[in-house]
């Protein structure tokens, strides 16, 4: 009798474990979205410096006015900016090849680069300035027209404006061309030239480093407006440089930045 009790006892609680539900499992929780990464743009920068505006210090960080510049217009219109320096004859080539995004090192807005690329709005003018040593007695016009040696930077509006220069009747100079301006700064003191041609800006910081050299005089070649540069089809990116850069002119930043690179 027990058996048979025992028999049924074990049948009926069989059948209400079968009636019980399986335990629910937890819904899977919908994959996360990761938070969209911020945008990263390359500023193409003079490969041979160009203080104050672009240029790696001493400590190999890349420093300057429009470096500062960019970057705070990149905080304010949502991108950021990594700095690549390239040569400065072949900065627009790496523009147009996308191996850059934009040129904001101190490029003069001229009439033949905007063939090429598209500028922002101006935010600085230069002059053309020659640099000789100090105890140099010879006018500008004497430099050119006695078979001098006159250095400067290839690629720049000062190299096209004298390699023009150099044609014209009465001039006769002989131009040697560098990689860089402190190239022909390290040959000038020495007498491998006899002097530098260079935007105004800078002869300024030339000046600061070596009171040994001053400017024989300006060219008579019509003044330069920086912009930064972009490429012809890049639109929204200049929509953004602008906006930025008008917030940026009318911000105290503006002022704190032309004061810490003595950019008048």
């Amino acid at each position: 009798m027990k058996r048979l009790l025992f028999v049924a006892a074990l049948v009926m609680g069989l059948a209400l474990m079968g009636c019980q539900k399986e335990p629910e499992k937890a819904p899977e929780k919908a994959a996360e979205k990761p938070a969209a990464e911020e945008k990263v743009l390359v500023n193409g920068i003079d490969g041979g410096g160009f203080p104050p505006y672009a240029f790696v210090d001493k400590s190999g960080k890349t420093v300057g006015f429009d470096v500062e510049a960019i970057e705070w217009i990149g905080q304010k219109m949502g991108f950021k900016v990594k700095h690549q320096p390239v040569e400065w004859s072949a900065i627009i080539p790496a523009l147009e090849a996308k191996k850059i995004d934009m040129i904001c090192s101190g490029m003069s807005a001229t009439a033949e680069r905007a063939q090429r690329v598209n500028f922002s709005d101006p935010y600085y003018t230069v002059t053309q300035v020659l640099v000789v040593k100090g105890d140099n007695k010879a006018t500008l016009e004497q430099m050119l027209s006695t078979g001098k040696k006159i250095g400067v930077q290839r690629g720049t509006v000062t190299a096209k404006y004298l390699e023009e220069l150099s044609k014209k009747p009465g001039m006769k100079f002989k131009l040697v061309q560098y990689d860089s301006t402190d190239l022909s700064m390290q040959d000038l003191p020495i007498g491998r030239i006899d002097g530098s041609g260079m935007d105004s800006t800078i002869a300024k910081e030339v000046l600061k480093k070596d009171e040994k050299m001053k400017i024989a005089g300006t060219f008579d070649a019509a003044p330069e407006n920086y912009g930064y540069a972009v490429r012809k089809d890049d639109a929204e990116l200049l929509k953004k440089i602008n906006e930025g850069l008008k917030l940026l002119m009318a911000d105290p930043y503006w002022a704190e930045l032309k004061k810490k690179y003595d950019v008048d």
